[in-house]
C-alpha cells in the first residue's frame, strides 16, 4: 500500500512538476518569476522541515500523511476552479505552490520514517527500491509525459486530473494498517526546540551521515536550480512545445527507473560507495549539457543520466539512514538532512533565476556545472575510505 500511495502522489507531483513552472513561462518571460514557482515548491524544506521532524516522531505517521494529501487537494481544487473561471494569474500559482510545498515537507518526512515500522530490516533494501522506482517512474518519467499530453490539452484538464490523482492517493491510505507511532525513552526531551537540536546534533555528529548530507546539499541545490530554469530554457533556446518539453523531463525518469531496477546488481559489482558516486557523475551531465547545446537528445541524455545517478543515491542513502538512525529519531534526522539538502532546492532555483537574468541562462548551467564538480574530491577523499555496506 505504501508503493501504491508513493505511486499516486508522485505521479501527481511528476506533472505538477512539469505543469507548474510551464504555466508561470506561460503568464512571464521573465526568468526570476519563472523560477519563483519552483521556489515555493521547495521553500517550505528551508523554513519548516525541522519542526515537521518533531510532528513525526511524537504523532502518528500514518495520519500526518493523510493531513498532507487533504492539503493537496485543497490546493488543487482552488487552482483548478481560478483556471477553469479564467482569472488564473501567478498570485494564485505562486499560492497553490506554497501549500503543496508545506504538504510535500510532511509526506515526504512521514513517508521516509514509516518504512521501518512496515518493512522488516532484511527486506528494506526491496522496499525502498520499489518506493524509489515508484518515486521516479510515476514523478520523472509518467508524470512528466502525462503532463506534458494535459497541458497541450488544456491547463485546467492538467490540473483537475492532478486533484484526481491526490485523491486516489488518500484512498490507498485506507488500506495501511499497523502502528505508525514512533516509541520514547522515559529521558526524552519534552520541548520542541529541544528536540529538534536532538536531531540535528545527531546528524552532526554522525561523520558518515553529516559528509552525506552536505554533498547532497550542493546536488539538491544543483537539482533545484535544472528544473526550476528547463522550462523556459526548453521553450526559448531548444524551441519546445508543452509535449515535447514532457518527453524530454521523462527521461529522468527513465534513467531513474534504469537505476531503481539495477541499483542491486550495481551495488554488488561496484560498491555501494561508487554507485553514489555516480550521482555526482549523472547531475555534472545533467547541467553541463544544456552549457553546451540545445540539441534535443543531449539534454534528455543528460536528464537520463542525472535521472539514473539520483536513484542510486536515493535506494543507498535511505537503506544506510534507516540502518543507522534509531526509530525514534528518524523523522526528526530525516527533517535535519533534508533542511540541508532539500533546503537548498529553493536557493538553487533563485540563484539559478539570477544567474540567467543577469549573465543568460546558458552560463547558469555552467555556473551549477562547476559546483556540481567541486563535490566530487570531498566524495572521494571522506565518504569512499568507509566501509558503506557494513
Amino acid at each position: 500500500m505504501l508503493v501504491g500511495f508513493t505511486a499516486a502522489t508522485n505521479l501527481a507531483d511528476g506533472v505538477l512538476k512539469m505543469a507548474l513552472p510551464l504555466l508561470a513561462a506561460q503568464l512571464s518571460s521573465s526568468p526570476a518569476q519563472v523560477t519563483a514557482v519552483s521556489l515555493t515548491l521547495t521553500a517550505p524544506w528551508l523554513l519548516i522541515a525541522l519542526h515537521v521532524g518533531v510532528l513525526v516522531d511524537r504523532l502518528d505517521r500514518r495520519h500526518l500523511l493523510w493531513a498532507a494529501n487533504a492539503m493537496r487537494l485543497a490546493a488543487m481544487g482552488w487552482l483548478t476552479t481560478t483556471a477553469v473561471t479564467g482569472s488564473l494569474s501567478l498570485l494564485p500559482v505562486f499560492a497553490a505552490g506554497a501549500v503543496l510545498g508545506v504538504a510535500d515537507v510532511i509526506a515526504g518526512t512521514a513517508g521516509s520514517a514509516i518504512v521501518p515500522a512496515a518493512v522488516p530490516p532484511a527486506a528494506r533494501d526491496r522496499a525502498n527500491a520499489w518506493v524509489s522506482g515508484a518515486e521516479t517512474v510515476c514523478q520523472e518519467f509518467a508524470g512528466p509525459f502525462v503532463g506534458g499530453l494535459l497541458m497541450a490539452a488544456g491547463t485546467g484538464l492538467a490540473l483537475g486530473a492532478t486533484w484526481a490523482a491526490y485523491a486516489v492517493a488518500a484512498l490507498t491510505l485506507l488500506l495501511l494498517s499497523g502502528r505508525f507511532r514512533a516509541d520514547h525513552g522515559a529521558a526524552a526531551p519534552a520541548s520542541v526546540n529541544a528536540r529538534i537540536a536532538e536531531g540535528v546534533r545527531y546528524l552532526w555528529q554522525h561523520h558518515l551521515l553529516r559528509t552525506l548530507a552536505l554533498i547532497l546539499t550542493v546536488l539538491c541545490g544543483v537539482w533545484g536550480g535544472w528544473l526550476a530554469l528547463i522550462p523556459l530554457y526548453a521553450k526559448t533556446e531548444m524551441g519546445l512545445g508543452a509535449g515535447e518539453y514532457g518527453l524530454v523531463l521523462s527521461a529522468l525518469g527513465v534513467g531513474g527507473l534504469v537505476g531503481a531496477l539495477t541499483v542491486t546488481t550495481v551495488n554488488r559489482l561496484l560498491g555501494i560507495g561508487w554507485a553514489m558516486f555516480a550521482d555526482l557523475l549523472g547531475t555534472a551531465a545533467m547541467v553541463a549539457l544544456p552549457a553546451l547545446t540545445a540539441q534535443t537528445w543531449a539534454v534528455a541524455a543528460g536528464a537520463f543520466l542525472g535521472g539514473m545517478g539520483g536513484t542510486l543515491w536515493t535506494v543507498n542513502s535511505r537503506t544506510l539512514s534507516q540502518r543507522l538512525v534509531p526509530d525514534e529519531m528518524l523523522g526528526r534526522f530525516s527533517a535535519a538532512s533534508r533542511l540541508f539538502s532539500w533546503g537548498a532546492m529553493p536557493i538553487g532555483a533563485a540563484l539559478m533565476g539570477l544567474i540567467g537574468e543577469l549573465a543568460g541562462l546558458r552560463a547558469a548551467f555552467a555556473v551549477f556545472t562547476v559546483a556540481t564538480a567541486a563535490t566530487l574530491v570531498p566524495f572521494l577523499r571522506t565518504v569512499m575510505p568507509i566501509r558503506l555496506g557494513d
